[in-house]
């Protein structure tokens, strides 16, 4: 009998904790449970007898794995992998896998959600504008990005697409004009959706020269990762470009600056809320059980993220 450790921080929903549990024990295995933790003291106690971790945004470093030694797996619930060391797990000989695709129309939505938000001034009380006809750019069409513009027709939206690793054909085939360079995507559109993940290529690479290439009136959206950003050149061309404004599901490290010098052109969540809904945490939380059930009984890989 495997044990299956659901460590959160940040909890599941109930009914999500219940979904995982059936997958678990009627595979036969024992699922346990560590949430709403307050050290880390705590989870590298919990972590020393398991055989499988599910986590959120936990971070999973050196230190979590030499103090499980009997670790097989580890499952992140939802796309995004940067908060576990891939690097510590393959030398420890632990597989990491994520759920991709169990957030995305979560992230989609709430994407629309602070695109609406921004172009009606943050509900200010003064006019603002529609975002049907207006030109929207996906940077990155992953699983979040085809989602997006599936809502972004229904808005009546002309939607671009850039991709480095996606086939032109794939998002055309998908009704969307793809772009040849992240520079033609920003200075066609009047909002840019970021979906992009955080690697040593991305980090830092949303800055002032391609932001400033947007319209007059342009919107930059992130439901990706703060690290993404480049703040201080953000910072300094938004004191530049009076027009732009910036909102985001992930507070970045400037957050106070950002709010005291741009008010009424940047809103930042207080916590990531991509992948806050009932719906997504019961898809991710389950698809993660099923995941650790395959892996430890089938050797499934599928979704594995680590060498």
């Amino acid at each position: 009998m495997a044990k299956i450790l659901v460590a959160t921080e940040k909890p599941f929903a109930a009914i999500a904790v219940k979904g995982i549990r059936e997958v678990v024990e009627q595979a036969g295995d024992e699922l346990v449970l560590l949430e709403k933790y307050t050290d880390k003291a705590q989870l590298l106690d919990a972590v020393k007898d398991v055989d499988a971790l599910i986590i959120r945004s936990d971070k999973v470093d050196n230190e979590v794995l030499d103090a499980a030694k009997q670790l097989k797996i580890v499952v992140r619930a939802g796309a995004g992998y940067d908060n576990v060391d891939l690097d510590a797990a393959t030398a420890h000989q632990v597989c990491v896998m994520n759920t991709p695709g169990q957030n995305s129309n979560a992230v989609a939505e709430l994407a629309f959600g602070m695109m609406v938000m921004a172009v009606r001034n943050f509900y200010n009380g003064t006019s603002g504008t529609e975002l049907k006809g207006k030109k929207l750019g996906i940077h990155a069409f992953g699983n979040v990005g085809r989602n997006v513009a599936r809502i972004a027709k229904g808005f009546g939206m002309e939607v671009y697409a850039y991709d480095a690793f996606c086939p032109k054909e794939v998002i055309e085939e998908a009704g969307v004009k793809a772009v040849d360079s992240a520079e033609a995507l920003y200075e066609t559109c009047n909002i840019v959706s970021l979906h992009i993940p955080a690697t040593a290529e991305t980090k830092n690479s949303i800055n002032a020269a391609l932001v400033g290439k947007m319209p007059k009136g342009g919107v930059l959206v992130n439901t990706a990762r703060k690290e993404v950003i480049n703040e201080a050149e953000l910072i300094q061309l938004m004191e530049e470009r009076t027009d732009l404004k910036y909102v985001t599901d992930i507070m970045p490290v400037a957050n106070e600056e950002f709010a005291a010098k741009f008010a009424g052109r940047y809103f930042s969540t207080p916590k990531k809320m991509g992948a806050q809904t009932a719906e997504a945490n019961i898809n991710a939380g389950i698809a993660a059980a099923r995941q650790i059930e395959g892996f430890l009984k089938e050797g499934i890989e599928k979704f594995r993220v680590n060498k």
